[in-house]
């Protein structure tokens, strides 16, 4: 099972706090990294993770030689070889020559002897001293190279186990208006919020209240822009005739700012209060449902939307369900699937048809005829629908009890999970209250192996699929100390009990947990009771496992103490 771990903080004392503080949504973004609350006041506060990784220990050395070692092979060898003097003697040598000349005249013989003595050339030439001097690199050769530092600063990093989520930006999303044509007032409550992917550094995500849907574009900015020409520091018009020169403007540093603004509204499309809204995984498009209808739209277009399932009976005594959520598949955008409050869930392929009345899946489980009773169709309504990140199954809320479905089983789930199915025997007192009408949130983990939901009495409860046990956690300002161990609770219903249970008569019902998120990939949940929002993080047993039952904590969050933008 898991152990989640509180990670923020929480004011010493719960002062008194006004219906519009109520959180009314939670909502993790796509990578985790930022997690955005509703409230009913139509604010938005959205909390950012601080990084995991802390340098915790400096340690400060003298100065340190660094010595390089580069081992070459063998050894090296070197050869000497020392010329002597060397003396070029060259020796040339004439013969003798003996020149006879006869000349022949009539009756004269003349005789001429001419004798060349010998003749030696000899040339000394001297060489001075070579010294010829051969290098062979060998194996086993060690080069040694040493650099030497100033100083050097060893520095340690140390991993945390925790990140905890701080407060980024907090802007008014909704304010109440009123409808003159149908004299309703609308409420700034925000319904539902729902990220967009994040491709550059602003961030997007859409909130609406019962009627209108807003996307808003939330950036940094820590520079501004000076040096305007027709515009004073304080950005009031110039008079151009006072203009005698011109200037280019300059972006000065200054300090960060979180800001929010509205890129796009849209409105005047649902006659009925809207429930869920539901990015496509295309990013191009998104669905919006109310009690009757469920419209897609288009993220560049305010003006229009198509209406793709119409449940409204031409006459509406005939009305025997509504719509309670929509949401498309997380992989296939021709996919989505939608609940009623009749207890059945429905899969609609948009590529057989334009208008999906007819659906490609109905899930529903058979009931007992002989279990039905005047509460039967009340807590069969499905509060909450999810699909798996892997896209197989569906996970399915009703009031006492969560279901995961097999898309490829329509009847009957695979999976059945008892929330509190001691509640029974109060569905009266329940119904009384209006407490049987809540609607009961769920969440898978990052990995679909356990799932999430709320309760009653501040509890949530957490099912593992593979070892299908359970416990169930209580999320209160008692139990949040610094580093404390949150307890399993257990509810009795007989008289025998330990002294950690609490009775079934002694929950409190306006205590309450009905909106859970969970981290997309790690095992982060955020978890709204009223106007407090508690932030758990797993805490790893030594042995590499998820520790059972045991649970850490630090202080959470309120939002009630934010100041509106």
């Amino acid at each position: 099972m898991l152990s989640p771990v509180l990670c923020s903080e929480l004011s010493a004392l719960e002062p008194e706090y006004t219906e519009a503080d109520v959180i009314s949504t939670v909502e993790f973004s796509q990578t985790g990294e930022f997690l955005a609350t509703g409230d009913k006041g139509g604010r938005v506060v959205i909390f950012q993770r601080e990084p995991q990784v802390r340098v915790v220990i400096f340690q400060r050395e003298p100065q340190v030689r660094v010595v390089i070692f580069q081992r070459e092979p063998q050894v090296r060898v070197v050869i000497f070889q020392r010329e002597p003097q060397v003396r070029v003697v060259i020796f040339q040598r004439e013969p003798q020559v003996r020149v006879v000349i006869f000349q022949r005249e009539p009756q004269v013989r003349v005789v001429i002897f001419q004798r060349e003595p010998q003749v030696r050339v000899v040339i000394f030439q001297r060489e001075p001293q070579v010294r010829v001097v051969i290098f062979q690199r060998e194996p086993q050769v060690r080069v040694v190279i040493f650099q030497r530092e100033p100083q050097v600063r060893v520095v340690i990093f140390q991993r945390e186990p925790q990140g905890e989520y701080n407060v980024y930006s907090t802007f008014q999303s909704h304010d109440p208006e009123f409808d003159y044509l149908k004299s309703l007032e609308i409420e700034e409550k925000i319904n539902k919020i729902r990220w967009l992917p994040q491709l550059h550094s602003a961030l997007f995500l859409l909130t609406t209240n019962d009627k209108t849907i807003k996307l808003w574009k939330v950036s940094e900015r820590d520079k501004r822009p000076e040096g305007y020409n027709l515009k004073d520091e304080e950005g009031r018009v110039k008079d151009i005739s006072k203009i005698t020169s011109l200037q280019v403007p300059v972006l000065r540093p200054m300090d960060l700012l979180v800001e929010a603004s509205p890129r796009r509204v849209f409105a005047n499309a649902h006659a009925y209060h809207i429930n869920s809204i539901s990015i496509n995984s295309d990013c191009e498009t998104y669905l919006s449902a109310d009690d009757l209808r469920i419209n897609l739209w288009n993220l560049s277009i305010t003006d229009r939307s198509f209406n793709i399932v119409d449940l409204k009976p031409d006459n509406m005594e005939d009305l025997n369900e509504v719509i309670t959520v929509a949401e498309f598949h997380p992989h296939h955008c021709h996919l989505l699937a939608f609940s009623s409050s009749t207890g059945t869930t429905r899969l609609c392929d948009m590529r057989s048809r334009a208008l999906c009345d007819q659906h490609a899946k109905l899930f529903e489980e058979a009931v007992d005829p002989g279990s039905r009773s005047f509460f039967s169709e009340l807590i069969s309504s499905v509060s909450d629908v999810k699909f798996s990140h892997s896209g197989r199954y569906l996970l399915t809320r009703d009031y006492l009890s969560a279901k995961v479905w097999d898309l490829n089983m329509e009847k009957k789930p695979v999976e059945t999970y008892q929330v509190h199915d001691y509640l029974r025997t109060k569905l009266c007192t329940l119904y009384e209250s209006d407490c049987i009408f809540d609607k009961f949130e769920c969440a898978w983990n990052g990995t679909d192996s356990v799932i999430m939901t709320g309760a009653y009495n501040n509890f949530f409860r957490m099912f593992d699929r593979a070892s299908r046990r359970d416990v169930t956690l209580e999320a209160s300002r008692e139990v949040c100390k610094r580093r404390a161990v949150l307890r399993p609770r257990r509810v009795c219903v007989g008289k025998e009990r330990r002294d950690s249970d609490i009775c079934v008569d002694n929950l409190d019902f306006r205590k309450k947990v009905l909106h859970t998120a969970w981290h997309p990939t790690d095992n982060i949940i955020a978890i709204a009771a009223r106007n407090n929002l508690y932030i758990f993080q797993d805490r790893h047993s030594p042995n590499g496992h998820h520790a059972v039952h045991r649970i850490e904590q630090e202080r959470p969050p309120e939002l009630e103490d934010t100041p509106p933008q």
